[in-house]
């Protein structure tokens, strides 16, 4: 990623702000000066954690369309303006050995839709702004998926797809959008399999290091870049391979019509 200077006074969201990453990343943005709301489901606890990291908190429910651009307008009227969206809200499934439709398909709504409502929400702000930077929580699930959360696995894979899907439409605008993928990490996520983790010596990520990590993303990262968080690597994108191309009756590679690039590939 390259480093760009983040201005102080900017404005930052984070959704599922509360929780370790949210919390993590809020301290790292308040130490540069950036103005930090924190989104997450609006309880008392929630509230105090937003106050003493010096946050302010909006109630939000990820899987609500509606509530997303209401979040978006409330801080533009409140301050001015937002440079930067990181759409962190996330949940894991809890059945490993069965296929419990309703949980997968909650997962996948908190998890891949509260991110596309989330990008809805935030890109005319971004837009007003002059350009910003969109950073979205995947996982390294997303992928290499996990035979033990199938719903968290496709939530994640789909939610790389769309940034990656995403992205060069927005560089027009000068809106940056990439994802961070982080390995097992010290989050409530994890808290089932602690015992095992422990069991197995099995190194997992500390908040931190995935909040430096997300700051890198606005900083600097590359648009539709994913890029991949493990213990004693530290951030690194992720090269994604190609598949055959299609081949023409000469047997010359066939070249993507041009209607289905963005215009700024065209």
């Amino acid at each position: 990623m390259t480093d760009t200077t983040i201005a102080p006074g900017s404005v930052a969201l984070i959704t599922g702000g509360t929780g370790g990453f949210g919390r993590a990343l809020a301290a790292l943005l308040r130490e540069r000066e950036v103005t930090v709301v924190l989104a997450d489901l609006d309880t008392e606890a929630n509230r105090q954690t937003a106050e003493g990291l010096g946050a302010h908190f909006v109630g939000l429910d990820v899987t609500d369309r509606a509530a997303n651009a209401a979040v978006v307008a409330s801080v533009e009227a409140e301050h001015g303006r937002l440079d930067a969206a990181f759409l962190n809200a996330g949940i894991a499934g809890n059945s490993r050995d069965t296929l419990d439709v309703d949980e997968f398909l909650h997962v996948v709504d908190v998890d891949l839709f509260g991110v596309v409502y989330g990008t809805e929400a935030a890109l005319p702000a971004l837009r007003r702004a002059g350009g910003g930077s969109i950073v979205v929580t995947a996982s390294l699930a997303g992928l290499a998926p996990v035979a033990t959360d199938p719903g968290y696995s496709v939530a994640k894979g789909g939610a790389i797809a769309f940034v990656r899907s995403l992205a060069p439409r927005l560089v027009g605008d000068g809106i940056t959008m990439s994802a961070i993928c982080p390995g097992f990490a010290d989050t409530a996520i994890i808290d089932p399999l602690r015992e095992e983790f422990a069991a197995a010596d099995f190194p997992v990520l500390s908040a931190d290091e995935v909040a430096s990590a997300m700051l890198a993303a606005w900083a600097g990262a590359e648009p539709g870049a994913a890029y991949v968080v493990q213990p004693g690597v530290g951030a690194v994108p992720y090269k994604f391979k190609g598949v055959p191309a299609a081949r023409t009756a000469s047997g010359e590679t066939a070249v993507v019509p041009q209607a289905l690039m963005p215009p700024s590939l065209r």
